[in-house]
């Protein structure tokens, strides 16, 4: 079990030392459910209760809003995540605050777990794998530094949840996962919900989609054990690429790329994250696709 901070992992977040927070995303430990079942089960049986249609609406200028705040526990729980999960620690960007008060995480995982989604804990969300915690999703959005006509590419879709936080402050959000299954979930999902600006694809992320590159923002929730140069190669000037490095000890990564092509390379923080699967087993000098 990792001894930092831990993201996309077989095991749910443990806390870090008050000077870094506790974190990150995770994806994978079904054991999870139960365990949350077994320390709150007034949550799990409200959860099982049916939940109000969602509405949406559009505002001047034709920004679609979404306002799918579920049940009035739901939106307390949401904005208590926000107030003692971000704002309490080092969160401080308003519209990433804002974001994440705004997106419905309930959405994004099984009905089971609904009455655990606003906890600051990684949930199942089927295929083995689990949806991040909110502090992590937070975090690395707020470390790209994004601004409103952004184009980003998000390794690792997930459920979704990650892609729609995006989605509200970008102008494109590109995204692919290799669970076939999880992108074809999410994709529905995210249509859905009337994200018109997703743009969801199943694949191998490791060579990213560089068919739509250059990007100003790429964001990879799995760990390889080296920087993957095809990302690199498609950040466009300025562009930040934030992402859990290393095999044993791993690292949350920001690479920053500059005017003549320079790279500014950030640590971060102490990670722990799942692999990425796919090319990324192979050597890092086996950057071909086979």
């Amino acid at each position: 079990m990792n001894r930092w901070i831990t993201g996309r992992t077989p095991y749910p977040a443990l806390a870090s030392a008050a000077a870094i927070l506790s974190l990150i995303a995770c994806r994978g430990d079904m054991e999870a459910e139960q365990r949350l079942r077994d320390r709150h089960p007034a949550q799990a049986a409200e959860s099982r209760v049916s939940r109000p249609r969602e509405e949406s609406r559009e505002e001047p200028g034709g920004r679609r809003v979404r306002e799918r705040a579920g049940t009035p526990e739901e939106v307390r729980r949401r904005e208590q995540m926000v107030a003692s999960q971000l704002q309490a620690r080092d969160i401080a960007d308003p519209v990433v605050l804002a974001v994440m008060g705004r997106v419905p995480r309930h959405l994004y995982v099984p009905e089971p777990m609904r009455g655990f989604a606003y906890e600051n804990s990684p949930l199942p969300i089927g295929e083995g794998q689990t949806i991040s915690q909110p502090y992590i999703v937070a975090y690395m959005t707020q470390a790209l530094e994004l601004e409103p006509g952004d184009r980003v590419l998000e390794i690792g879709t997930g459920s979704g949840y990650q892609a729609a936080v995006l989605a509200e402050i970008v102008q494109e959000v590109y995204t692919i996962e290799i669970v076939p299954e999880l992108a074809q979930t999410a994709g529905a999902l995210l249509s859905r919900l009337g994200y018109e600006n997703i743009h969801v694809r199943t694949g191998d992320g490791y060579f990213g989609w560089p068919q739509e590159a250059p990007f100003d923002a790429i964001i990879v929730t799995a760990a390889p054990g080296h920087v993957p140069q095809a990302l690199v190669d498609q950040l466009d000037e300025g562009a930040a690429l934030v992402l859990p490095v290393g095999e044993g000890y791993q690292e949350l990564v920001r690479i920053r790329m500059g005017s003549a092509g320079e790279q500014q390379v950030e640590r971060l923080l102490p990670v722990q994250f799942v692999p990425m699967t796919g090319v990324a087993r192979r050597a890092p000098d086996d950057d071909s696709p086979k």
